[in-house]
């Protein structure tokens, strides 16, 4: 199934790409960015980045290894805001 159409990727390109790295790196995390970049390939317009990112979850080598795993930590007031004044956004 096409999955990008600016640079004709398909869904086997994207499996075959996170299988590779997982294959190179098991620690590493894969992102739309280096599947694109193992692939010789850059986002364009991003319209295919919601079934891009569907097509990496469902690889059977797509999860988070189990080194990784729990690195989250609860995060208090003061690192959940990063110290920035409250309109920080751009509405």
């Amino acid at each position: 199934m096409m999955v990008c159409h600016c640079h004709s990727l398909t869904d086997r390109d994207i499996r075959s790409a996170v299988d590779w790295m997982r294959a190179a790196d098991p620690e590493t995390i894969i992102t739309p960015g280096k599947v694109y970049r193992a692939l010789g390939k850059k986002a364009e317009c991003g319209g295919c980045l919601p079934l891009f990112m569907d097509t990496m979850r469902d690889c059977d080598s797509f999860e988070v290894p189990d080194i990784l795993r729990g690195l989250r930590r609860a995060t208090t007031k003061e690192t959940s805001d990063e110290r920035r004044r409250k309109g920080h956004r751009v509405p």
